[in-house]
């Protein structure tokens, strides 16, 4: 194993196994698997457990014995330890950045913003108590009639698996562990096996800080763990986020035991330029911003642009003077803005449906800069790409390329632009540019997708207060406060009705019925 200690800024030598975390004891499984950096992809920075059916089962028979004291303990409880432990991963947050930039490939900046996630997170949660365990008392609705009482509580599901991905792994795995804590569920997570280290690092800490069994890691692959801890009976619901193809795997696997699933999937995500739109500075770096981050591996960056054919060559223009700028190479490096793709299927995609789209009469323009510290021979760098003249119906198009690669098609009426921003079967992130925002709001409100953004596209538009998701093959349900909640409890409804022969429509028959019985 490459000595990663030895390089400035890049300490992983702590992080340089995720072994397994089950009832409160660490475990190591006979099994272990390499961790490689994507932007070295020679240099091995760490290995993960690669945990069997039967890791699985002691992990999620721990969460089920210690669901019951978990849920008793009450919201205020629970809240006081996750804000607790949330203090106690503060400084490990900024430990762990490089580790993320090591795994992933992202730039150090975007990994600080993805680590001090977790510990947002869990206070954010945490301030959700009295709406974790919010009862609503419908008594004197009149649908209610003619109970003399009636409440809806609000209960956790029971344990739960937790099944993030490796784009931003410590995030995006707290964004489901922490609202499924504060509802009372206990939870087995599977680390993402790309980048398991930093998130395994987290999560064992965090679970040390609460009682054992609440919550249990099992690093390893999603056909072994993955599919083991989708199909357990005793896991009574499933938060994931990933890809399509996984998603519909975890949904099938649900099926047989019927659980409560929460699917945020994949997106392919298209941004509307409206003839009405000034193409400037401004939005221009909001595009960029929105489309390359994390070298284009986020699920709501934008996929594909959309411009009224009036402004489509000033846009096409601005942007790849714009994209010159941009610096391509190591993580570590201050003057990056990307760094490389963290896998290899991911970067041999990218390149083939280049190719693909070039056969098809498409014009590939490279731009960016390489930086002195990228070993591009080595490591799975893509220059940022502008495509134009790319069919409608190209895979480029259609698909979501997770990549530095950006579609642009023109369109010559709102009616047009929209029917090609719902042609395909995602929707998840959508936008549209206007400086008329009535007339924005008027063509947002026709796009198929669970959030459409007015004149900004990118990483913390979706704002708290809104529900985050998708529709169609983009997933099923919905996050952020109550909507992450409602993914992880379920409504439970008390009755009570006086008397009820007397006050109960329908049938009477029974009314003369006593202890004594008929006459024999």
């Amino acid at each position: 194993m490459t000595a990663v200690q030895d390089q400035p800024g890049r300490d992983g030598a702590r992080w340089a196994r995720a072994d397994g975390y089950v009832g409160g004891v660490r475990t190591r499984p006979e099994r272990w698997a390499a961790v490689t950096n994507p932007a070295d992809v020679a240099e091995t920075v760490g290995e993960y457990a690669v945990s069997s059916g039967r890791d699985v089962d002691a992990a999620v028979r721990a969460a089920h014995d210690a669901f019951p004291e978990w849920r008793a303990l009450g919201a205020r409880r629970r809240a006081e330890l996750m804000a607790d432990a949330a203090g106690e991963l503060e400084k490990l947050a900024a430990d762990l950045a490089p580790v993320i930039s090591l795994e992933v490939g992202k730039v150090v900046a975007e990994s600080r913003v993805d680590a001090s996630g977790a510990v947002g997170l869990l206070r954010a949660f945490a301030a959700l108590s009295d709406l974790a365990e919010r009862e609503l008392d419908v008594s004197d609705d009149e649908a209610s009639r003619p109970a003399t009482s009636a409440r809806i509580r609000r209960v956790p599901v029971g344990p739960v698996a937790v099944i993030p991905p490796w784009n931003t792994p410590v995030y995006l795995t707290f964004n489901m562990l922490a609202p499924a804590l504060i509802s009372g569920c206990t939870v087995v997570v599977k680390p993402p096996e790309v980048a398991p280290l930093a998130v395994s690092a987290m999560l064992r800490r965090c679970a040390e800080l609460l009682p054992p069994g609440v919550l249990n890691v099992v690093p390893g692959t999603g056909d072994e763990a993955g599919e083991a801890l989708t199909r357990h009976e005793l896991v009574r619901g499933i938060l994931f986020t990933g890809g399509v193809a996984s998603g519909r795997r975890v949904l099938e696997a649900a099926a047989s035991t019927v659980k409560k699933v929460s699917l945020e999937l994949g997106g392919n995500d298209p941004a509307i330029v409206l003839e009405s739109a000034t193409v400037d500075d401004e939005l221009l770096r909001e595009l960029v911003a929105g489309t390359f981050s994390s070298s284009g591996q986020i699920c709501y960056n934008v996929k594909r642009v959309y411009v009224h054919r009036s402004r489509y060559d000033e846009l096409v223009d601005g942007l790849a003077q714009m994209l010159g700028g941009l610096v391509v190479g190591d993580p570590f490096d201050p003057d990056v803005h990307m760094g490389p793709l963290t896998t290899r299927a991911g970067y041999d995609r990218a390149h083939r449906l280049l190719a693909d789209a070039e056969r098809e009469g498409a014009r590939v323009l490279h731009r960016g800069v390489r930086a002195g510290s990228a070993k591009w021979a080595d490591g799975l760098y893509v220059y940022p790409v502008l495509v134009t003249g790319v069919p409608s119906y190209a895979e480029l198009v259609v698909e979501e390329q997770f990549a530095p690669v950006l579609p642009i098609l023109p369109f010559d009426t709102d009616d047009e632009a929209v029917a090609e921003a719902n042609r395909t079967e995602y929707g998840l992130g959508s936008s549209v540019w206007s400086d008329d925002v009535g007339h924005a709001e008027t063509v947002a409100e026709r796009v198929e997708a669970g959030n459409t953004f007015i004149n900004v596209h990118r990483v913390g538009a979706s704002v708290a207060s809104v529900p985050f998701g998708g529709v169609k093959r983009s997933g099923l349900g919905r996050n952020h406060r109550e909507y992450s909640l409602a993914s992880c409890t379920e409504e439970h409804a008390i009755v009570h009705i006086e008397q009820p022969h007397s006050r109960l429509p329908g049938i009477t028959r029974w009314e003369n019925l006593s202890t004594g019985g008929p006459d024999r």
